[in-house]
């Protein structure tokens, strides 16, 4: 463009002799480059929306969400699991050098560190770049985050006894235990409430409710044992005590 072409004198400024409007191109005149936003874009999002959400629906229902019995804060052997997006978290408090005396370790500091970085990440690394080689720093944190949750998140599956996580959430249909009976009283004396809980639901041992076991069998099991959770000799009453507390259990129906 030549000096001065197109431009007329105004005073002491120079302005375009004609004025042109700030309108970018129509989308036409960009052929298989683009599209128009109504409706084509836009029907084009919520179709692929729609499969998704359908597809989400269809997951739900066929495998709806497990459910457990109800929560019992008094029952210390009960095994927690958090939801899969906290399962590196817990597993970091399972280290001697997270938990315990040094909980607030593995509770607050080392998280509070690692989330409390990214807040750094635009001062750490103003790099311009956008190749991940030519970021070691931003490149070098994320791989490391990400190997730190992916290994976490595997050994808290990995170490999960889950066979006896399931043993312990199921459902236990409610049952009228008469906490007056010999029966009872002999159940509390032995022991036996602190693996098979309160009302016999069950906790760290198996519930004790309609085991479809009769009154000898259960007193073989009480007498023998029945591994690999049970060991032999638990019971230590008289055999007409052994066969009150047997009579107890076997009777145990649900409603």
């Amino acid at each position: 463009m030549h000096r001065g072409k197109g431009m007329k004198f105004v005073g002491d400024s120079r302005v375009p002799a004609v004025r042109k409007p700030n309108i970018p191109k129509d989308y036409s005149e960009y052929p298989g480059k683009t599209e128009a936003f109504w409706p084509n874009f836009l029907l084009k999002e919520w179709l692929v929306g729609a499969v998704f959400l359908i597809g989400y629906l269809c997951l739900t229902v066929a495998h709806p969400s497990p459910l457990e019995r109800i929560a019992d804060p008094t029952d210390t052997g009960y095994i927690p699991l958090p939801d899969w997006y906290f399962l590196f978290l817990y597993q970091l408090l399972k280290y001697s050098y997270a938990s315990g005396p040094y909980n607030v370790i593995g509770a607050f500091i080392i998280p509070g560190l690692a989330f409390g970085g990214l807040m750094l990440a635009p001062f750490l690394d103003r790099s311009t770049k956008r190749r991940p080689t030519q970021r070691p720093l931003a490149t070098g944190f994320m791989l490391l985050a990400l190997a730190a949750t992916v290994f976490l998140t595997w050994q808290a599956v990995a170490h999960h006894d889950w066979k006896k996580a399931e043993e312990q959430g199921k459902i236990v249909a409610e049952v009228d235990v008469d906490k007056n009976s010999d029966g009872y009283k002999l159940f509390k004396q032995n022991g036996c409430i602190n693996c098979h809980g309160e009302n016999l639901q069950g906790a760290v041992g198996p519930s004790l409710v309609d085991t479809g076991l009769k009154p000898e069998e259960i007193a073989k099991i009480a007498k023998n044992g029945k591994p690999p959770g049970m060991p032999p000799g638990q019971f230590k009453g008289t055999d007409e005590e052994l066969k009150k507390l047997s009579e107890f259990i076997a009777n145990l129906k649900s409603k």
